[in-house]
């Protein structure tokens, strides 16, 4: 097993994307990367899944069936105000990351699709580094 310190062991991210192949894609760089995932087809399905069991960190898209992006976004922090969101979309909200702001107390990264996934890795492990505090 990874020893403690390496920074991707026993971090769960959940990834809600409706999107077969772009979900499937990301569950592949993460694993690699070592970490847990947890795929949901929707905001609703993600939001049960972390009820059961809460994330290290959220990756979702926007426009999904049930319950979208910002709703659930909404519902998690209510759970874990300090979680850290990564927004995934084809269509960047007018006031870009600052859409979601104040929405909680965690941070929000936004990246539009496609997808950089060098860059989506590094601002992942940014922010699970930030929040274990260094």
């Amino acid at each position: 097993m990874g020893h403690v310190g390496d920074g991707a062991a026993g971090r769960r991210i959940l990834v809600a994307e409706d999107e077969v192949l772009a979900a499937m894609a990301i569950e592949d760089e993460l694993l690699r990367e070592g970490y847990e995932v947890m795929l949901a087809p929707d905001g609703q399905a993600a939001l049960d899944a972390a009820r059961a069991s809460m994330p290290d960190l959220l990756l979702t898209d926007l426009r999904m069936p049930r319950l979208d992006g910002a709703g659930l976004i909404r519902a998690l922090r209510a759970l874990s105000p300090g979680l850290p969101v990564v927004v995934m979309t084809g269509y960047a909200p007018s006031g870009g990351v600052e859409a979601f702001r104040g929405v909680g107390e965690g941070p929000v990264a936004l990246f539009t699709k496609p997808i950089d996934m060098d860059a989506l890795l590094a601002e992942l492990r940014g922010l699970l580094a930030a929040r274990d505090g260094g």
